[in-house]
């Protein structure tokens, strides 16, 4: 190949949209994140939601079917157990909120912590609720799953 300035030119354009991509890729994948960290917000304000309506299929689309749900008490429950248990009846959630909410993805996979504060009323009794929560939620079909939930005592 012959050096002019044509071949110079076409070599120092090919140089700058390469340099340009680089450049705009890290800045392309926070966006991405972001994005990601948002999406991963909403679901975890839909399962609040879902928990204040025991909305059975509001759980069922935002559970994964392989989801473990931890109880601050130890008790462990499949999906089929949290959400038969989480909309019978026999307890409902009068107030509920997420409080310090943080949301971190890594691929396809995101962790959510929160303080959950609320009160819950069951046969005529109404508690006091106060935990931590570890949320692991994983992409399926282009959304957010719950892939497992533990809470524990603070």
């Amino acid at each position: 190949m012959s050096m002019n300035r044509r071949n110079i030119a076409t070599a120092g354009a090919g140089l700058l949209a390469m340099a340009a991509i680089g450049i705009a890729s890290p800045a392309q994948a926070d966006n991405d994140k972001k994005k990601d960290a948002a999406s991963v917000a909403a679901a975890v304000e839909a399962f609040r939601v879902a928990m204040q309506k025991a909305d059975k299929a509001a759980f069922d689309k935002l559970c994964s079917d392989s989801l473990s749900y931890g109880h601050s008490a130890g008790k462990i429950e499949t999906k089929a157990e949290f959400i038969a248990g989480s909309t019978n009846g026999k307890s409902s959630w009068k107030t509920i909120t997420f409080d310090k909410v943080t949301n971190q993805v890594a691929g396809h996979e995101a962790i959510s912590r929160f303080i959950l504060t609320g009160q819950t009323e069951s046969e005529g009794k109404t508690t006091d609720i106060n935990i931590g929560v570890l949320m692991v939620w994983r992409e399926e079909k282009d959304s957010w799953k719950l892939l497992a939930r533990q809470a524990f005592k603070i």
